[in-house]
């Protein structure tokens, strides 16, 4: 009977339930160990890294060895490596598996100090795998654009999150058998080789993206201001070579700095052009041949609309300017008297292919479209106060490819972020091979308009002589504008101050538009806007080695 009992289990054991305790002996001896992809690397138009996986570190741990010294191990780690000390404990008490993560993504020198004290001490079970490590060398450089990512790989903002598809690549993994403790050679085995991220390359230039943002944030601290944006614009080509903005965050430590600092403002925040506007009013009336740069306009001291009262920023009695003086001494009655010949659907046309009021798909999360409400919903007054620059909203990128219509003879170009062609997460195709251009007003549009914008920075005639490079014709505009507040919906007495321009003018060579928020110092586009105008500019031209064009900027009309 005895041996009755001990046949049966036999058979049970050989015969019915082997492949089930097969199974079951090889989950207990088996261990899958993640094989890191290298993240792809992000660089300048120049092939500068911007971004970039390094060598580094995985910290992993042998439960059925770190069980015996859990609470020492673990206090190693915890003071080594900024680690929760008791998730630590739990991991390490894990007897019924071999490998437990510790810490991931951890430095090479970090995690070979760490491992080696450790060792010294004589505690078992703590050992290391490669895992590449995501660094940015330029710190705060770009990081508006090019985003981070956390302790845990995952991507957050800019490129980084944008293209993580592409950049991310794919995990492999291997997995073995294990037996007291040690790998057994002839065990099973299988391995699936990771695949590495593509490169991404961006138009951003380093270096000019590295002074650019040094003198906004000099232009804001120095006004008082609380953010400020510039783009520094390709004018042919619509390639971003900088896009700056205050405050920032070094991409290295993203926690240090606060949410709203993270993405772009230039491409996210929305505020009224102000006068800027102007350009794209003036270009517009003359392209459909309503004006021309000497049109007379009697400009009153002030402009009674409907129940409203349009004024200039300036107290003037009543002034005979050509349009070339409505666009140098910035009058807003004058622009208003000027457009005032336009239908509201007209100037409404023109506008929307000037780009207003719909994204550029540049290839940034969270970019704005702006408000450009449709003119069927305007009244005579919103034609007015649009035809100056407020009553619609506008992000930086968006109104520097507006004006840089203009300096490219009259046809707006697509701007674009990424050179050549990349596919975003979201499977839409971006960068300057795709870029498209169409026709706004004419090439003889653009360029008397180009002349009047000379008047501007002409210090016998302008409001912006502080934007003038030495040696070169230089085409810009001011913008000062009301800012609605945050919890009134209201003009809360507040404003946006901003300078657009282009050089040589009559070659255009780069675009810049600077825009500073809420200057406390009472400056305004000319004298906040303009130096920094002037200084990227400086810096651009210099970089690129562009030369004067030698030729001399016609004397304008600015009164009649």
């Amino acid at each position: 009977m005895v041996v009755s009992v001990f046949a049966a289990r036999l058979f049970q054991l050989q015969g019915v339930d082997a492949q089930a305790y097969v199974a079951k002996a090889r989950s207990e001896g088996a261990v899958t160990v993640t094989l890191p992809a290298t993240r792809g690397t992000i660089t300048d138009r120049n092939g500068v890294a911007l971004a970039e996986s390094v060598d580094g570190l995985m910290i992993i741990a042998d439960p059925q060895l770190t069980v015996k010294n859990a609470s020492a191990i673990a206090t190693i780690l915890a003071r080594r490596l900024d680690v929760d000390y008791f998730d630590m404990l739990s991991r390490l008490r894990k007897p019924d598996t071999q490998f437990q993560y510790v810490a991931r993504r951890v430095p090479s020198t970090l995690a070979t100090s760490v491992v080696g004290e450790i060792d010294r001490r004589g505690y078992k079970g703590i050992d290391t795998r490669r895992d590449p490590v995501r660094t940015y060398p330029a710190d705060d450089v770009a990081a508006n654009l090019v985003g981070f990512t956390n302790d845990q790989g995952d991507a957050g903002e800019g490129a980084e999150l944008m293209f993580d598809t592409m950049l991310s690549g794919k995990d492999g993994s291997a997995s073995y058998e294990t037996g007291g403790g040690n790998r057994i050679p002839l065990g099973d085995n299988s391995t699936v080789p990771p695949r590495s991220g593509h490169d991404l390359q961006l138009t951003i230039d380093r270096d000019v993206q590295w002074y650019t943002q040094r003198v906004v944030r000099s232009a804001v601290q120095g006004s008082g201001g609380s953010s400020g944006s510039a783009v520094v614009m390709d004018t042919h080509t619509g390639q971003l070579l900088a896009l700056a903005d205050y405050p920032t965050f070094d991409a290295n430590q993203p926690s240090l700095s606060s949410k709203g600092n993270l993405g772009s403002r230039a491409l996210r925040d929305v505020y009224e052009p102000g006068s800027v506007e102007k350009v794209l009013t003036a270009s517009s009336l003359i392209d459909a041949g309503k004006v021309t740069p000497n049109t007379k306009i009697t400009v009153p001291s002030m402009l009674p609309r409907g129940d409203r009262v349009i004024h200039d920023y300036f107290v003037h009695p009543k002034l005979h300017l050509t349009l070339t003086g409505v666009i140098a001494k910035s009058s807003n009655i004058g622009t208003v008297l000027a457009a005032s010949q336009f239908k509201h659907k007209e100037l409404y046309d023109y506008l929307r292919k000037f780009g207003l009021g719909a994204r550029t798909g540049i290839g940034v999360q969270g970019e704005t479209a702006g408000v450009l409400n449709s003119w069927k919903d305007w009244s005579q007054i919103n034609q007015d106060t649009i035809a100056f620059g407020q009553g619609l909203a506008v992000n930086a990128v968006q109104m520097a490819a507006a004006v840089n219509t203009v300096a490219n003879g009259g046809v707006y170009v697509k701007p674009s972020l990424v050179k050549g062609r990349a596919t975003t997460s979201g499977g839409d195709v971006v960068g300057s091979d795709t870029t498209t251009t169409h026709r706004v007003i004419s090439a003889r549009a653009a360029r008397l308009t180009a002349r009047m914008m000379e008047s501007v920075t002409n210090p016998e005639t302008g409001t912006a002589a502080s934007a003038g490079i030495e040696g070169y014709r230089v085409a810009g505009k001011t913008g000062t504008a009301q800012r609605v507040g945050e919890h009134c919906g209201c003009y809360d007495g507040t404003f946006t101050v901003s300078f657009a321009g282009f050089a040589p003018a009559d070659k255009p060579r780069f675009m810049v538009y600077v825009v500073v928020q809420d200057p406390k110092n009472g400056g305004g586009g000319g004298s906040v806007g303009g130096p920094a105008f002037k200084k990227i500019m400086s810096y651009a031209l210099q970089k690129y080695a562009v030369p004067p064009t030698g030729s001399v900027a016609p004397t304008p009309r600015i009164e009649w």
